[in-house]
């Protein structure tokens, strides 16, 4: 009902300001927005596009150039074509298409079973595994001998399942996958435990349920998706773990970067409002036990994400706890998506827009050099689409983001088996050694001491990891 009501209220809105958007907002985003000197570096560009279409549908794939690069632009079809809008088409409005992607109702045939994961402080995560049809009311138990690909996603930050990821898990259901949200604390219905909240960039809690999906699915490789500010988390857990993350491929669905501008100037006011009250409403059921951490009359009495962010994490002192503690700049230092952004060692693919109105301007939020210098970094970039909306006017069953999304996992898969092919027929030839491959460490043997160890059976006993 309240995704109705929200929905309603944003497009009543939006047939107000139409025109207006469409006077003034559509010739500002009506070719790719990157600095002429940025666009002749070494970046690759998908100039390929149907006849008929204009400058306003360009699709650029922003990366170093390498061999999986050019092997990407061969096999996924994604990647050349071109988002089909229409100028008089609502799907022009930036605005419209991110309420779309969050808020518009659908009818979806998928139902989740869910785990409850209990974790090394005794706080709760839950896992939400997808299922079609009848077999929801069966209890499921994923088999340890499954060889399906199982594809992890972290929706925002906010806890809010949306359209967007309802989408996407029943596009990864008919491709083969088994689909799994990652929910944190409290959020989702997930019981609040512990007086403990994840951090926006701590990696600690989606650690611990890698290792138990890890655990039961050894047969089946992982792959991982993430929704928004949820894009803070994976990039986070990506760094942090390096060559021990157990994931083989990444993807981004409009990523917010720089996390700390983000928070102090919020994205533009309907939706930094909107961000705010549904923040406030989740936390409003554990007001009584998050008395005993923060003041929660700072709380929730806080207008901007920023304030709330800082009254959640960053008081030292509070109620006789230091844990969180400390200044706005150093709760940064620990959160920051990027700190480690060099020890991410598998393919991660970034899907953005330009008219982004969650992220911002492109010029200040899109880390260009990062896709242009680092080559497991692969940037999808669109004039339009607004923030997880991407709907085209001939969209079919699925979106085309995930679709994106989906061809990019299964041309990596490939490429990195047809190196392996390659590596052992030198190895027969005694030719081990020769030319130079993409460095892909997904298998955690590269480190003396990886960061995160993945001692299973040190961790987990069904005692301490439960379902419901």
């Amino acid at each position: 009902m309240l995704e109705w009501i929200g929905a309603a209220c944003f497009m009543v809105l939006m047939a107000i300001l139409w025109p207006v958007v469409k006077c003034f907002g559509a010739e500002s985003h009506s070719t790719l927005l990157l600095p002429r000197r940025e666009r002749k570096r070494s970046a690759e560009r998908c100039d390929s596009k149907p006849e008929g279409q204009g400058e306003s549908d360009a699709l650029a794939l922003i990366c170093k150039p390498s061999a999986l690069a050019n092997y990407l632009l061969k096999h996924c079809m994604s990647f050349c074509k071109s988002l089909s809008i229409p100028k008089w088409n609502w799907r022009m409005s930036s605005s419209l298409q991110t309420v779309f992607g969050a808020l518009w109702p659908f009818d979806c045939p998928v139902h989740f079973i869910r785990d409850h994961l209990q974790l090394s402080d005794d706080g709760l995560v839950a896992l939400d595994w997808a299922v079609v049809g009848a077999a929801h009311y069966k209890r499921r138990r994923t088999s340890s001998n499954s060889t399906s690909p199982v594809l992890l996603i972290i929706p925002n930050s906010f806890g809010k399942i949306t359209r967007n990821v309802l989408k996407l898990c029943e596009a990864a259901l008919s491709h083969g996958y088994l689909p799994v949200i990652f929910n944190r604390r409290s959020q989702n219905g997930t019981p609040l435990c512990t007086v403990k909240l994840q951090q926006f960039g701590d990696p600690t809690d989606l650690r611990e349920a890698v290792r138990y999906i890890r655990y039961r699915q050894p047969a089946g490789q992982i792959y991982a998706v993430s929704e928004s500010t949820g894009s803070g988390l994976l990039l986070s857990y990506l760094g942090e773990c390096g060559s021990s993350s157990y994931v083989t491929a990444a993807a981004c669905l409009s990523p917010v970067f720089r996390c700390q501008s983000w928070f102090e100037s919020g994205p533009t006011w309907p939706f930094h409002w909107a961000l705010v009250l549904y923040q406030k409403i989740c936390l409003s059921r554990y007001k009584t036990v998050l008395g005993e951490l923060v003041h929660t009359d700072s709380l929730f009495s806080s207008c901007s994400l920023k304030a709330m962010e800082e009254a959640l994490f960053c008081h030292s002192g509070l109620k006789g706890t230091t844990e969180g503690a400390g200044s706005w700049e150093t709760y940064w230092e620990r959160n920051d998506p990027l700190r480690d952004i060099d020890e991410v060692a598998i393919p991660v693919l970034c899907v953005c827009s330009q008219d982004d109105p969650i992220r911002g301007e492109p010029q200040a939020t899109l880390p260009l050099e990062l896709f242009e210098s680092n080559p497991h970094f692969f940037l999808l970039l669109t004039a339009h689409g607004g923030h997880c909306g991407f709907s085209t006017s001939d969209e079919g069953p699925i979106v085309w983001s995930h679709q994106a999304v989906l061809e990019f996992f299964r041309a990596t898969t490939d490429f990195f088996a047809a190196e392996e092919r390659a590596k052992l027929v030198a190895r027969r030839r005694g030719l081990s050694g020769a030319g130079k491959t993409f460095r892909h460490r997904s298998v955690s043997t590269c480190k003396r001491l990886p960061v995160c160890s993945h001692n299973i059976h040190a961790i987990y006993n069904w005692q301490r990891s439960y379902t419901r």
